[in-house]
């Protein structure tokens, strides 16, 4: 079945069974974007995790074998969309791909970082220290919304090996497993944002109520106050727990053996490893060294809280887009199809917004062109901002609810969800 919140309800949803053969195939796809682009090619094109889920073949491994969207491939708005922005990209002369401009931003992070990091390792008071981890954690975080997100769309570079090496690098001092993160993000959400069940951005948890078909609880209620904590808190759960969920294989995602290899292992265990060497060994050794008498619980404290603020900006900015009088979708058993396409699907469960100031937008990686993005996730985010207009002008001609918001209604409209979700049925 569908839920609305603001907008119509197009049907019944189909029967999603998420079964063995769902997660071998997804684990195929994981061992291969890790292993590199020659396992790639062992694939079948059709398996490639840049192809968009539109269910136009009966073959698609993005989606469970027992459920398919409505076939896109074809469909005038799928064929208007995707002729209008090849059309523009031609036009321009351009390719979908990051630029130098993209590359001089990196770097300005980059050194941001640098100097935010030399600034922990020379503190000689707790608060400069935590100012310093504030933000180096908050320019990590900017690095990996600008970086990280495209490289793992296969966005950033033409070739997957850049792409995968980049996204590894740039997760570090975030403290993220990238490779799991990918199956997680690509695979999984963009294929089935608001599907109860499936999108693992809104699975079952005692803080906050997302989906009209999960148990209520009392202490939802007051989750549209408390969600800033829970927002803090979703990069420490990530980082610390739900990545060694993955890797040990406590999750459907990590069950899987193609993930779980010798060379898979080492690679988490780099991670994890230089992770807390930059963030918590070196730091407390150099500071101790100069005798300034900050030790370890100081360290500690500083990369807790920089963790805690660098999360909550990040799910501030992005959260509401899936919230905002948006559709949920709850599968239901005898039935073989989602009631829309993937295309349709995406108008339904997202929208974009404008960050005000607007210079604010550059600095976002895209993220505030979130129904842009999930249209054309394989294309960088420099070129969002042309594409939304290409995007609200195909909608407006074939009848899709294409929103571009201001974030004050985002917020608002995130604040009406979360209330509704609090209350009780």
């Amino acid at each position: 079945m569908g839920y609305s919140l603001g907008g119509p309800v197009l049907g019944p949803a189909s029967t999603v069974l998420v079964g063995k053969q769902f997660f071998k195939r997804l684990a195929l796809r994981a061992a291969c974007a890790a292993a590199g682009p020659r396992a790639e090619r062992r694939m079948a094109p059709e398996a490639k995790h840049t192809r968009q889920p539109d269910a136009s073949s009966e073959d698609d491994t993005m989606t469970p074998t027992s459920v398919r969207f409505q076939p896109a491939h074809s469909t005038p708005f799928a064929k208007a969309l995707r002729s209008a922005a090849q059309d523009w990209l031609q036009g321009q002369d351009e390719h979908r791909h990051a630029d130098a401009r993209i590359a001089l931003k990196a770097l300005f992070l980059l050194i941001l970082a640098a100097g935010a990091y030399a600034a922990i390792l020379k503190a000689s008071s707790a608060l400069c220290l935590l100012l310093a981890f504030m933000a180096f954690s908050a320019l990590s975080m900017a690095l990996a919304m600008n970086v990280l997100h495209d490289a793992a769309h296969e966005a950033l570079f033409r070739r997957a090996a850049w792409n995968r090496w980049a996204r590894r690098l740039v997760s570090m001092p975030v403290g993220v497993d990238s490779d799991y993160w990918t199956v997680r993000h690509v695979q999984i959400h963009h294929t089935w944002a608001n599907v109860d069940g499936l999108d693992l951005d809104i699975e079952p948890n005692p803080f906050l109520r997302q989906t009209p078909y999960q148990a209520w609880a009392p202490q939802y209620r007051y989750q549209h106050r408390y969600w800033p904590l829970i927002a803090a808190l979703s990069l420490p759960y990530l980082c610390w727990y739900s990545d060694w969920a993955d890797r040990l294989g406590m999750t459907p995602v990590g069950r899987p053996a193609g993930l779980q290899n010798t060379g898979a292992w080492a690679r988490f265990l780099l991670n994890k490893a230089a992770h807390i060497g930059l963030m918590l060994v070196w730091p407390t050794v150099v500071l101790t060294a100069r005798g300034t008498g900050l030790g370890w619980t100081n360290v500690l404290g500083a990369y807790v809280i920089g963790q805690l603020l660098a999360s909550c900006f990040l799910v501030a900015m992005i959260l509401g887009t899936h919230w905002a009088e948006v559709e949920f979708f709850k599968p239901e058993p005898g039935q073989q199809r989602l009631p829309h396409t993937w295309y349709e699907h995406s108008f339904l469960t997202a929208c974009d917004w404008v960050p005000r100031p607007a210079w604010l937008g550059y600095w976002l990686g895209g993220l505030n062109h979130h129904l842009t993005h999930h249209l054309f996730p394989t294309w960088s985010h420099r070129h969002y901002p042309d594409l939304a207009k290409v995007v609200a002008d195909v909608a407006q001609a074939h009848g899709l609810p294409y929103r571009s918001l201001r974030y004050g209604e985002l917020h608002a409209a995130q604040q009406r969800f979360l209330r509704a979700m609090g209350e009780r049925p």
